[in-house]
């Protein structure tokens, strides 16, 4: 994990050689589906863009597939929220988090984690700043898990709640899953 930094308070704009350039950002949420291996390319592929600045928000179940240092941004994680945290006038970090971004994306979003969110659960750094996030703001989510688990009824419920919230779905491709398996 990459050192921890707080989110930097302050406006989106900043100057660039006296041209007023805004940054946009994005805030990456990672969670423990196998995808979660594609990370340190998803975050390549985003600083590609230019003008974008990028965090990622992980779950300890996500970190099992990348390896942290790959991933050449700030990657923050539960033991953030609760280190950052001493005392009443300190600030909370999935409330800094949701304030700095413009866009948040979760990419993949397993099964546990679409179930908590579709249901209000918020019980790590990732799912408090979806729960405080500002529904005036995109959020984007890619669904990744094992076929029978996307084609289990329950999924189809929980997609269309989050849809529900304001959510944007990125759907899922059909290919070869590592499991072996041919599907969504």
């Amino acid at each position: 994990m990459e050192p921890f930094s707080q989110p930097e308070p302050g406006f989106p704009a900043e100057k660039s050689s006296s041209v007023l350039q805004k940054k946009y950002r994005v805030l990456v949420g990672v969670t423990g589906s196998v995808a979660a291996l594609k990370l340190p390319l998803l975050v390549a592929e985003l600083l590609k863009i230019t003008g974008l600045e990028v965090k990622v928000v992980t779950t300890e179940r996500a970190k099992h597939f990348y390896n942290a240092q790959e991933i050449p941004v700030t990657l923050y994680s539960d033991e953030d929220e609760w280190q950052l945290w001493k005392g009443r006038s300190d600030p909370v970090l999935h409330i800094e988090l949701r304030r700095w971004a413009d866009l948040m994306v979760v990419a993949p979003l397993d099964a546990n984690t679409l179930a908590k969110l579709a249901n209000g659960i918020c019980d790590n750094l990732l799912t408090c700043v979806i729960r405080a996030w500002d529904l005036s703001k995109p959020l984007l989510f890619c669904p990744a898990m094992n076929t029978a688990m996307w084609e289990h009824p329950i999924t189809a419920q929980q997609v269309e709640q989050l849809k529900g919230f304001g959510y944007t779905e990125i759907p899922c491709v059909v290919k070869k899953l590592v499991c072996g398996d041919e599907g969504q």
